[in-house]
């Protein structure tokens, strides 16, 4: 029984085509009763398999053009016209076998990780390592994967690792990953046997929310279903009209039957079936998750899209973006590493991004020891024998209120920023600002969506009004609503839902509500699965938010040409059922005509398979590998950028120290500016080749001008007394005229801030072409800072 469920539809098709084979091979033998009775046995279990269908739909409250194979095959075995209806069951019978593919197809590279989804995890408690089952692995237990392991629990890597992350992404290459970075459950490890501190359950990491996505997937309808239900509220009253008219007019039934056999709705059946299964499961391989025909069909026809802010706009995870010290006896790299090992055993999501910051330094990180937590305040413990403390103000700094902690945290205050403050031996020593910044791909996203036929973008966030304007103007979207609550999301999208088709995008638990009542849900899962993920429609499990526009492009193109091939499959049929109700195209040619309609029918649906446009940008291997070495030199030159700012808040017109000016033009010229010239050289032919010469216009233009601002400074410094121009008669520094100070401070201030823009032009048009893990390790994700000065 078991067997028959599973395989009962190619069975029917493998008997059916057997039945109509063997009667062609007995008429060819002269065994005409033979063949008679060897295709009316195709004809009734055509005739079976086709009443069992109907009765289906009828249970389902639907009409089906199953109506018209039925009576098909009951008038083809009346009028005497076996061939006809053997041809017809072997049609039928593909249509159910290629409907069974096509559901299988669509969710194959899901349904693979549920069979590799790991038993067990290796616990290691003291050095021992013991294995236990998944499910008692528990929040804060520390796990060793060996080389060739599935990592079992999403957590947080103490020792770095590559991983082949192609399972749950769909990325080939394998994913350098340093220690501190976040590593989901489901990846597996192709390096070093990697320490792992876990920070879900097994019952909430990733593979746990894949699973039951996949469930729902499979409890969804299939697509051409509907498109079949719909197309038979006109077709099947059309059909039945022209064969009853047929039958009075010329008085024979044979005519009937005839309208009948080419009316078969087998393009219907057979080329919708392939084109929206190759929408899913393309739309699969980009790690995105579409449950079922009909949330790809209302995705094709979104044209209002709503955003939440955080982790989709956004990264989602703060990130580290300065070190204040608390003054000039402090080593911000000392600090820096003190910190981010002390946080290394912390489950906090603040925690992982001071570890990575440490990491992406190069700094050699401890582990710490009498590590003891202090909830709602922070963190404590010894590193090389030194007190460390990590949390709030008032736990760290105390009652005292310093300069440097007022200007932290007005600066944070503006920024939107967060702020972990570090104490060392009991005395304060700095803080961290940490932001959850904009992800370098959502401009270029935003328009993609835009090219892909979005009308109207919104975001639509619960965080405060200047920082979701802020998000909203680097972005490009048209409105911005913040300061909203989940009802109040709920509202927006239900007022939205009324004037147009909805997407609502979103990944936290307070969206889920949002995200059920959009026409579509599409929720982040790229870091594990949540009550978003269980409402949304679609799922993106890779933590790139571009893939929206291609699986928007994929979902049209799958529909469009869904509906081409059905409209030119109907259309074909429509001429042929007039021209057999004439009397000009007996049955046993009308099967053969529905054939090859049904051929041309799958020709056109085989389109579909095709690689059609798309937003994401394929790179070849060499400019990726080009991108990514020029993504580390980026990231490694940030600091002497940031150090600008710093060097110019220092300088004062009274008695003025040239000196760390001086030191910082060395380093514009000797790291910045030949990482400016590599870029001009490799990054823009690079960009030129992928998005087109257009877009690299302003890039070009930026290096140039950057050369010239540090061209100025060198020229105004050489002028200034102690340089080689400079006047002889003031040999002392503290001589510079307070009007030349105040040039050197603009110039400097100027420079930062071409800098900065131009750092985030080549990150949101150069290096956001390439895939996230590309690079050789997370530094080249990590937005270092100065770490230097006072405030």
């Amino acid at each position: 029984m078991n067997w028959w469920r599973r395989n009962h539809e190619q069975a029917l098709f493998v008997a059916a085509t057997a039945l109509l084979a063997a009667g062609g091979a007995a008429a060819l033998a002269g065994a005409d009763a033979a063949a008679r009775a060897l295709w009316v046995a195709g004809t009734l279990l055509g005739l079976v398999a086709a009443v069992a269908q109907l009765v289906v739909a009828i249970r389902g409250g639907r009409l089906s053009v199953d109506v018209i194979a039925v009576l098909a095959l009951a008038g083809a075995l009346a009028v005497g016209e076996p061939f006809a209806g053997a041809m017809i069951s072997v049609m039928l019978a593909s249509g159910q076998l290629l409907e069974a593919r096509a559901a299988a197809r669509a969710r194959r590279e899901l349904s693979l990780l549920i069979e590799r989804a790991p038993r067990t995890a290796r616990r290691d408690v003291g050095g021992q390592i013991d294995q236990i089952p998944v499910d008692e692995v528990a929040v804060g237990d520390r796990l060793l994967v060996g080389t060739g392991e599935i990592v079992a629990v999403d957590g947080r890597l103490l020792s770095a690792g590559v991983f082949d992350e192609s399972a749950l992404t769909g990325e080939p290459l394998p994913v350098h990953r340093a220690a501190g970075e976040d590593i989901r459950s489901g990846v597996v490890n192709v390096g070093a046997p990697a320490d792992v501190l876990t920070t879900e359950t097994a019952a909430h990491s990733t593979y746990a929310g894949v699973v039951r996505l996949v469930e729902q997937a499979k409890a969804s309808s299939a697509p051409f279903v509907r498109v079949a239900d719909r197309f038979a509220i006109l077709f099947v009253p059309l059909t039945l009209l022209l064969a009853g008219a047929a039958w009075l007019v010329s008085g024979d039934p044979v005519l009937a039957v005839a309208v009948l056999v080419v009316a078969t709705p087998c393009p219907l059946l057979l080329a919708a079936p392939i084109a929206f299964m190759s929408g899913l499961s393309r739309a699969a391989r980009l790690g995105v998750i579409i449950k079922g025909g009909g949330a790809l069909e209302r995705l094709a026809k979104g044209t209002v899209l709503l955003f939440d802010k955080t982790g989709t706009l956004t990264r989602g995870r703060p990130q580290v973006t300065d070190l204040v010290l608390a003054g000039p006896e402090w080593d911000a790299d000392e600090v820096l590493r003190l910190a981010a090992s002390l946080d290394q055993v912390s489950p906090h999501v603040l925690a992982s991004a001071i570890v990575t910051a440490g990491t992406g330094r190069g700094l050699a990180l401890e582990l710490p020891t009498q590590v003891r937590e202090e909830h709602g305040y922070g963190l404590q413990g010894r590193v090389d024998g030194r007190l460390v403390a990590l949390g709030k103000a008032s736990w760290v700094v105390g009652d005292a209120d310093p300069a440097w902690v007022r200007q932290l945290r007005r600066r944070a205050d503006l920024d939107g920023s967060l702020t972990v403050f570090v104490a060392i031996d009991g005395r304060p020593a700095g803080a961290f600002l940490l932001q959850d910044e904009v992800r370098p791909d959502a401009p270029r996203m935003i328009r993609g969506l835009r090219r892909a036929g979005i009308t109207r973008v919104m975001l639509v966030t619960g965080d405060r009004a200047d920082v979701a304007e802020m998000i909203g103007r680097i972005v490009g979207v048209d409105e911005v609503l913040a300061d909203r609550d989940p009802a109040a999301k709920l509202g927006i999208v239900e007022q939205e839902s009324a004037g147009g088709a909805t997407i609502m995008v979103g990944d936290g638990i307070n969206d889920a509500p949002a995200l059920a009542a959009a026409g579509v849900g599409v929720a982040l899962a790229a870091r594990g699965a949540s009550a978003s993920s269980e409402t949304a429609d679609v799922v993106l499990t890779v933590d790139r938010v571009g893939v929206l526009a291609d699986a928007i492009l994929i979902a049209r193109r799958s529909r469009r040409i869904a509906l081409l091939a059905v409209l030119v499959g109907m259309g074909l049929s429509l001429v042929a059922m007039v021209i057999a109700a004439i009397g000009l195209l007996p049955p046993a040619a009308g099967a053969i005509t529905q054939e090859v309609i049904d051929l041309l029918a799958i020709g056109i649906a085989l389109l579909a398979v095709l690689p059609g446009r798309r937003h994401t940008v394929p790179m070849p291997d060499a400019d990726v590998a080009t991108a990514a070495r020029l993504r580390t030199e980026h990231d490694a030159v940030k600091p002497v950028v940031e150090q600008i700012r710093t060097v110019a808040d220092a300088l004062s017109t009274q008695h003025p120290d040239l000196d760390p000016v001086r030191t910082l033009a060395g380093q514009l010229e000797d790291e910045v500016l030949p990482h400016e010239r590599a870029d001009e050289d490799l990054l823009v032919p690079l960009v030129g080749r992928a998005l087109g010469p257009d877009a690299t216009a302003s890039l070009s233009r930026t290096h140039a001008e950057i050369e010239h601002q540090v061209s100025r400074l060198r020229r105004l410094l050489d002028g200034l007394p102690g340089g080689p121009s400079g006047d002889p008669t003031l040999e002392d520094a503290t001589a510079v005229p307070p009007e030349d100070v105040i040039e050197l401070r603009r110039l400097l201030y100027g420079l930062y801030a071409v800098l900065r823009l131009h750092n985030t032009q080549e990150e949101e048009g150069a290096f956001s072409l390439v895939p996230e893990g590309e690079s050789s390790s997370s530094a080249d994700r990590f937005r270092p800072f100065a770490g230097t000065g006072k405030g």
